[in-house]
């Protein structure tokens, strides 16, 4: 005689099914988000360490044949646009600045780089919160993002030919000033400090939900009500309005990270 699932297998089997079936704009792979708590618990985000920087491109397209060739070496690596329109490259997270020079030295003896430079926590725009504080950092990391305007979309991932997923965007952006943010928009929303909409500030982070399915898309709030995203597929890197009637309607909250 055949014997009835239980219900708890039943439940183990549509959990996993879930599980599969979702992702969200972070990558190709199905990810496993976090619960969304309604009031999430502040974690730890720590200072991103030793950094290392190559190029300096009048051209875009040389930064990102550098890029690819680093990501192959199995590393995570992005160009962006400095103030002086050079394009320059950064790869790498180190506790030191010992470990990163030994890493630079030997992809310089192997071909793979010409010179470099190593970026250490003190040069970032974190380091200003010392002495100007942290709205100074909001305004640094507002300018970053605004660099990146124009840049085509591309979904499940990033990439330096094609341009940044939303959640792509915001980390490339905040490790540009020195802070380690998580990958993807469900670990970026978990790891924040929930910010009423009254008090959102330059540099904070806002969050949709786009399909019922949970927060799965991020922008880069500029102030005045503005904020800068990857919208989607086949569009470019702009800014838009939390006013607008789409993103009004899937507003999910803002998360801070630092202040």
């Amino acid at each position: 005689m055949s014997r009835r699932p239980s219900i708890n297998s039943i439940l183990i089997s549509v959990f996993l099914l879930i599980q599969l079936i979702v992702a969200g704009c972070g990558g190709k792979q199905a990810i496993q988000f976090e619960p969304v708590p309604s009031v999430p618990v502040k974690k730890k985000i720590n200072p991103l360490g030793y950094t290392i920087q190559v190029g300096a491109f009048s051209q875009v397209t040389n930064a990102i044949r550098l890029t690819e060739n680093i990501e192959r070496l199995g590393l995570d690596a992005y160009y962006f646009r400095h103030e002086k329109g050079l394009f320059k490259v950064r790869f790498g997270d180190f506790a030191n600045r010992e470990e990163a020079e030994t890493i630079a030295k030997q992809y310089v003896s192997s071909g793979q780089i010409e010179g470099y430079f190593i970026v250490g926590p003190d040069d970032y725009a974190l380091a200003s919160i010392r002495t100007h504080g942290t709205d100074a950092l909001g305004t640094e990391i507002v300018k970053t993002a605004e660099n990146f305007i124009g840049l085509p979309y591309k979904w499940g991932g990033y990439s330096p030919q094609t341009g940044f997923d939303c959640s792509g965007l915001s980390m490339a952006v905040y490790h540009l000033n020195g802070i380690n943010l998580p990958r993807t928009s469900a670990g970026q929303y978990n790891a924040g400090m929930s910010i009423g909409l009254k008090n959102i500030s330059e540099g904070d982070l806002v969050f949709f939900k786009t399909t019922g399915r949970g927060v799965l898309h991020v922008g880069i709030y500029t102030g005045d009500g503005k904020f800068i995203h990857a919208p989607g597929k086949g569009k470019d890197i702009r800014k838009d309005s939390l006013s607008n009637r789409y993103y009004a309607a899937r507003y999910a909250g803002a998360r801070r990270y630092i202040r």
